[in-house]
């Protein structure tokens, strides 16, 4: 820890306020470490890799990580100047100190939060218990391993990586290296196996054996302990998914009469009006049938296959496939890829394969969709994401947009959010939003917006909030002869490819939400003449956090850019309200297409309400978490296995 002379200069310094104080801390140490960084570039990479390999050794030995921090960080800087020719800012320094200190480092997007993880992962690798680099998919898993790896390797530590199609012996051999990344589903769903391999019985699954090749070792767990998680896109990873337990399930063969139950129940849902024969409610997707939609439902006539199936279980359906029906929508919540439903993370854009609707909800969309309908599943073994990251010893975190969730975040997990400095001023312009009665007429707006941007120079980012907005976009682009590129979860495997385009001048890109996106807009030199990026945001989302996201893509760096928002009655959002509660509002809009800015209002209040909504839901989630734990730890039961039902 810093002397108390330090603390008191720095308090000082920071006018007695601990945000301020730790930031002037962080700023002195980084100027240090820079400085200790550059008398280490005349060692030869032999001398590097041996001042790495003594850290190692010390920590080892009892030395404390707070005192070995200033080498190591200098070390790393060193290393990633030769092997990728990038040196750490100050600012990138400083993030790295905030990580090391069990903080989530705010950092805006383009400020390298990718490099700024590097040191913390190095310095957390040298006590030998492994470190998890959380990213939001395989594909950046992948990329940060291979791009980062050279910096970690020149100083003698490894690293892994954990992929969806390993196997297990992969796995393993994976996770026994210094630094691993991978996914939080990966790191969350191999933990939920350990547990299933290694059974309840066996207690806490920690590894206590070495890796070999000796008998017996396909029985041990494939991880070896939680000591260390760095999550990147933290605010998405630990509060946003956090809605969604992780859940390992149990097959279960669809019988001929519940797939004749599900097909009927389709063709019987859709016969029924609403607010007489069912009641919906938008703002938490559940649909419960009236006593006169029972009664319709009771003498509706039905196949031989279900006749003997009780009528509870049909109302069940019946509403399941009424929440389907009302509650989902395709290219918004999900995509049909080769006959199958594939879930599209709301605050990613991203699609989740291998995730499924518990409760029937997944069969009842594929009966919707008609297309086969997969086996019913149970629950051998589930965690949620909360849970699962408070068994580290040691988390910490980075992305462009955790302070607004700070307070849920220290709750929830014990940790705090500091704002990192950008390292050049950010000259970022914002435009006031523009209200339409119709989302016909603000599609057309947004072409005309477009267009006239496009050839000014400008490069332009078109944010949607679903894959079915890119593509109605993306045709009236197409009708006015707009070059344009589409990117969305149909094409994930393109998205690096489509994003490094995204900033040449005149280049226009429409996407599903960019959180967590990884890949920086770079501009050519006419696109940063005329003024840099510009996005144009369609809508507003459920989190205000994903829109900053959206916005931040542009003037990164100290770049040129600027942003407006083009909003209408129509939106996604407001699906949130009652259809009636939405029919008032375009009444009082009248008939003019542009309405005044006054507007702004309801769409800020109902994103405010459904964050309040989302909010409660994980609250709820934890508090049952931990009813549940302690009522099992009781029994002598596994929460994690036992009684999922």
């Amino acid at each position: 820890m810093p002397g108390l002379t330090s603390l008191v200069v720095h308090s000082v310094a920071g006018g007695f306020r601990p945000s301020s104080s730790r930031l002037s801390r962080w700023r002195a140490e980084a100027k240090r470490i820079i400085r200790l960084s550059e008398t280490f570039r005349e060692l030869s990479d032999h001398d590097l890799h041996r001042r790495g390999s003594e850290l190692r050794w010390k920590a080892k030995s009892g030395t404390t990580l707070r005192s070995l921090l200033p080498e190591a960080y200098a070390l790393v800087r060193e290393s990633s100047r030769r092997t990728k020719g990038m040196s750490h800012f100050p600012v990138q320094v400083m993030g790295a100190i905030a990580l090391f200190e069990g903080h989530i480092a705010e950092m805006q997007t383009g400020e390298g939060k990718t490099l700024t993880a590097v040191p913390a992962g190095f310095l957390r690798a040298l006590v030998g218990k492994g470190c998890h680099v959380v990213t939001v998919n395989d594909y950046l898993a992948k990329r940060d391993a291979e791009h980062m790896g050279p910096i970690y390797e020149a100083l003698g530590v490894s690293v892994g990586v954990i992929l969806t199609d390993m196997e297990p012996d992969e796995r393993r051999e994976n996770y026994a290296k210094d630094v691993t990344y991978g996914t939080a589903k990966e790191f969350g769903f191999d933990f939920l196996r350990d547990r299933l391999r290694k059974g309840a019985e066996e207690g806490d699954v920690e590894r206590t054996r070495p890796f070999g090749t000796g008998a017996g070792e396909q029985e041990l767990p494939v991880q070896r302990g939680h000591y260390f998680a760095l999550v990147d896109e933290a605010d998405s990873v630990l509060v946003d998914e956090a809605r969604t337990p992780l859940i390992i399930g149990l097959t279960r063969q669809n019988d001929p009469a519940t797939v004749n139950l599900l097909r009927w129940s389709r063709l019987t849902a859709s016969k029924l009006e609403r607010n007489s024969d069912f009641l919906f409610k938008p703002d938490r997707r559940e649909a419960r049938l009236t006593d006169h939609g029972c009664r319709k439902v009771l003498l509706t006539g039905k196949p031989k296959l279900i006749e003997a199936i009780d009528m509870e279980k049909i109302y069940e359906t019946v509403e399941k496939l009424l929440v389907a029906q009302h509650g989902f929508v395709r290219d918004r919540d999900y995509v049909i890829v080769e006959d199958k439903i594939v879930i599209v993370d709301e605050s990613t854009g991203r699609t989740m394969d291998g995730r499924k609707w518990q409760d029937g909800l997944h069969q009842a969309v594929e009966a919707k969709e008609r297309i086969p309908i997969t086996a019913l599943t149970g629950q051998a073994a589930r965690i949620t994401v909360q849970a699962f990251f408070r068994r580290y010893q040691n988390l910490a975190g980075m992305t462009g947009t955790a302070w607004a969730v700070r307070g849920e975040l220290k709750k929830t997990y014990s940790i705090n959010v500091s704002v990192i400095p950008t390292n050049r001023p950010c000259i970022r312009k914002g435009l006031k939003p523009r209200v339409f009665r119709t989302l016909e007429a603000k599609w057309r707006a947004v072409a005309e917006e477009t267009e006239r941007l496009s050839a000014e120079g400008r490069a332009v980012l078109i944010g949607t909030p679903s894959v079915e907005a890119s593509e109605a976009l993306a045709e009236k682009l197409a009708t006015r002869g707009i070059r344009h590129e589409v990117l969305n979860a149909r094409y994930p495997e393109k998205e690096a490819e489509i994003v490094s385009r995204a900033g040449r001048s005149g280049a226009v890109m429409i996407a599903t939400n960019m959180a967590g996106r990884g890949t920086d807009i770079l501009l050519d030199d006419v696109a940063r003449k005329t003024g840099g990026l510009h996005v144009v945001a369609t809508e507003m989302h459920s989190a205000s956090r994903i829109d900053r996201q959206l916005v931040g893509r542009a003037a990164r760096q100290g770049d040129p850019g600027s942003y407006q928002f083009f909003l209408s009655l129509e939106d996604e959002l407001l699906r949130f309200w009652p259809p009636e509660k939405r029919l008032r509002w375009l009444k009082q809009a009248g008939t003019a297409d542009v309405l005044d800015a006054g507007w702004v209002k309801r769409f800020k209040g109902t994103q405010r309400t459904i964050e309040r909504q989302h909010r409660k839901q994980r609250k709820e989630m934890l508090k049952h978490e931990k009813q549940r734990t302690q009522s099992y730890a009781k029994m002598g039961l596994d929460p994690y296995l036992e009684l999922t039902e």
